[in-house]
């Protein structure tokens, strides 16, 4: 399955040193390889694997999902605004496909 296109809702602009909130979304079925269809025949693991934060080119936030993360996982982030930058957010699922979403964020102060 293809990742769907991810969402993130997040302030563009901050006072230095402020606490932000990010929230992030992507809507997946995280098929946890334990079910069977209605023939009987296993329906194969698909689960987002992982979902990597970069802030100004440094890697902030690594979250690794395991089949126990319900579908369209949604994973909220507060982080201190320290300098302008760009914020990327890379999921990857089991297939290595990757979903990524950019945003900038403008620091003043």
């Amino acid at each position: 399955m293809a990742l769907a296109k991810a969402r993130v809702s997040m302030p563009s602009e901050a006072v230095k040193g402020d606490i932000i909130e990010i929230k992030t979304l992507i809507r997946h079925r995280m098929e946890t390889g334990y079910r069977v269809d209605a023939t009987g025949k296993k329906i194969p693991r698909d689960i987002v694997r992982r979902m990597r934060v970069s802030y100004a080119g440094t890697e902030i936030f690594v979250m690794d999902f395991t089949q126990g993360v319900a579908a369209n996982p949604y994973v909220a982030l507060a982080i201190r605004a320290e300098l302008s930058g760009e914020f990327v957010f890379v999921w990857e699922d089991d297939a290595k496909t990757l979903a990524t979403v950019r945003k900038t964020l403008t620091v003043t102060g």
